[in-house]
């Protein structure tokens, strides 16, 4: 055989070979990663950590095969978690500190983990609970995922999420399109998360796994699951909130083995935890089981979801990577956070940290590979707000390996007293001064934005129209209606306001309804009012079985309050819980 092979073209040839070779490696080389995250599941829901009934191997096989954060806390509820998940840095630092009321919003200056990972290279997706703000810029899409199918604000079936969401056969937000799954809530977050993994096995990913189960906006799950605790003699509720988590666990085992079957699972980091307390507090048990509650069920903790106790944000964190050691069955003790887990995930992926981040956590890489022997000690501080404006010592605990001080009065040896029974703040003033002179300089940092608004956008070219729900509605009267039973319920006669940002100078519409355009509602209301900012104070009657009353008006470019009046014939009135804005076009 002759060849006939021109030199210079083949350096270039085997230059590009080899170039092409050198990227596929590299790119080989970069771990994939897995953040799962549960709602509602607490360090006790997890039968290896002792719960008498539930049923979940595959988190137990997990846990034997991790590197266990043992004292590792996060917020007392769910968005707060999600913002310091996302950026490494204190939740009230980057404005959120509600769940509900604006407060949800992640501060659009924030760079989160997806952003980070994106923009070195890596695919990313999200799929379930995102709850840091739904619309332009908040929303998922707008934060650096490639692939966001999620449900809106914190619970299937919320205020702003699809209409009628109950769990099964929903419609969820698909990359900026609501679209109907099949089958059952957290069954279509992880069949979603393998589609992902499928199609991006052959370069590196970050994949963020958010279920919204077990958290019981609707207490769902299908029945085979709830069938395993029938013979129980427990409540109802707690038997739908086991089997959600037994099902979280069937979900996970079948993810766990198509990584093993991919050969992805060696070079993934993995990890899985709980975003606060559990939901199945002492209050959910027959009174004379609540003596006992805590020991059973929440590992001796007191507290849970929304306490400041450490039964409220002390929770599971399982750290899984072969290729790295990162496993084996060890303890982690030393005390670690949330905060901690993007500057851990970007060291080891080998992504430098950009130079604008200031993160608030540390990385854990030391601890995780054993190599703890000059572990400083630290501080970590938390708090538990949910009100419109922060509050110093609010739902207060100051924490280290040894210290829990809470709310400025109480000192507990965590150690001896796990269960935070004995305060012995009488014992320990010195103690209890350094925390307090502690706590007093992370209020004065962390305070310096608290006074600025995530105002929602109207008006802006990257999602027009946008509507506005009354879950954020921004008061100190009253909690808004946040989820859609009490819609329908008419709860609360409170009406906003929205602080929003007008994006551009333009002519607007504004469609005041009840209830979501899709429910089709008829309004009783005979009288609609639009008031926005210092200028606007219009008023119309409503024609009679109407779902919805529509304003146009001008409107300049900048910030401004919104707030509706739909008002009944006998003059009682409540705002507009949806209202549909959008801008028409320079006329």
């Amino acid at each position: 055989m002759i060849v006939n092979f021109n030199i210079k073209s083949g350096i270039i040839f085997v230059f590009f070979v080899g170039l092409m070779l050198a990227m596929q490696v590299h790119a080989q080389d970069q771990p994939n990663v897995i953040l799962i995250m549960m709602d509602d599941q607490g360090y006790g829901d997890i039968a290896a950590h002792g719960h008498p009934h539930l049923i979940t191997p595959n988190m137990d096989l997990l846990r034997e095969k991790s590197i266990r954060l043992e004292s590792f806390h996060v917020d007392p509820t769910c968005s707060p978690t999600r913002a310091a998940l996302m950026t490494g840095r204190y939740s009230g630092r980057v404005g959120v500190w509600h769940t509900i009321m604006g407060r949800n919003m992640l501060r659009e200056d924030e760079t989160t983990i997806a952003d980070v990972f994106s923009g070195a290279g890596y695919r990313t997706g999200i799929f379930g609970k995102w709850h840091l703000g739904d619309n332009y810029p908040y929303g998922a899409k707008f934060r650096g995922f490639d692939d966001a199918i999620i449900h809106f604000a914190g619970g299937v079936g919320q205020s702003p999420d699809f209409w009628g969401n109950d769990y099964f056969e929903d419609h969820y937000y698909d990359n900026g399109q609501w679209r109907r799954f099949q089958g059952y809530c957290t069954d279509v977050w992880f069949n979603q998360a393998l589609r992902f993994i499928r199609e991006s096995k052959d370069e590196p990913f970050f994949l963020y796994l958010p279920t919204n189960a077990a958290h019981q906006t609707r207490p769902h799950v299908p029945e085979r699951y709830k069938a395993l605790y029938e013979d129980l003699d427990e409540p109802d509720r707690l038997k739908t909130f086991w089997g959600m988590i037994t099902n979280i666990d069937d979900n996970l085992g079948v993810m766990i083995d198509r990584l093993e079957s991919w050969d992805l699972l060696e070079n993934t980091i993995l990890i899985f935890m709980g975003d606060n307390g559990t939901q199945m507090n002492a209050g959910f048990w027959p009174e004379e089981q609540r003596d006992e509650w805590s020991d059973r069920y929440n590992a001796g903790m007191r507290g849970a979801k929304g306490s400041h106790y450490d039964g409220g944000h002390r929770v599971f964190s399982y750290i899984y990577y072969p290729s790295a050691g990162i496993e084996g069955g060890r303890d982690v003790e030393q005390i670690t956070a949330h905060i901690d887990l993007m500057p851990t995930l970007l060291e080891l992926s080998g992504i430098a940290t950009p130079d604008s981040l200031d993160f608030d956590g540390k990385s854990l890489v030391p601890l995780l590979k054993g190599q703890d022997s000059e572990w400083p000690e630290r501080t970590i501080f938390l708090h538990n707000q949910r009100v419109l404006d922060p509050i110093k010592w609010r739902n207060t605990s100051i924490m280290t390996n040894r210290w829990r001080f809470v709310d400025n009065t109480e000192l507990y040896d965590i150690h001896q007293d796990p269960g935070q029974q004995s305060n012995i703040i009488e014992h320990y003033p010195e103690v209890a001064d350094q925390l307090r002179s502690e706590y007093e300089e992370w209020w004065e940092d962390i305070s310096q934005r608290f006074g600025e608004t995530t105002s929602l956008y109207i008006g802006a070219e990257q999602q027009n129209p946008v509507q506005l729900t009354a879950h954020d509605w921004m008061s100190t009267d009253n909690i808004p209606p946040w989820n859609q039973p009490h819609i329908i319920e008419r709860q609360n006669s409170n009406n906003g306001p929205w602080r929003v940002r007008v994006e551009h100078a333009d002519q607007y519409t504004f469609e005041l309804r009840e209830r979501p355009e899709i429910a089709n509602f008829q309004l009783s209301a005979t009288e609609a009012r639009l008031r926005i900012g210092d200028h606007i104070d219009k008023a119309k009657p409503i024609r009679e079985g109407s779902p919805g009353v529509r304003f146009e008006v001008r409107l300049e470019a900048g910030d401004t309050e919104i707030k509706t009046w739909l008002i009944e014939e006998d003059g009682t009135s409540r705002g507009a819980y949806y209202v549909k804005v959008k801008r028409l076009g320079d006329q």
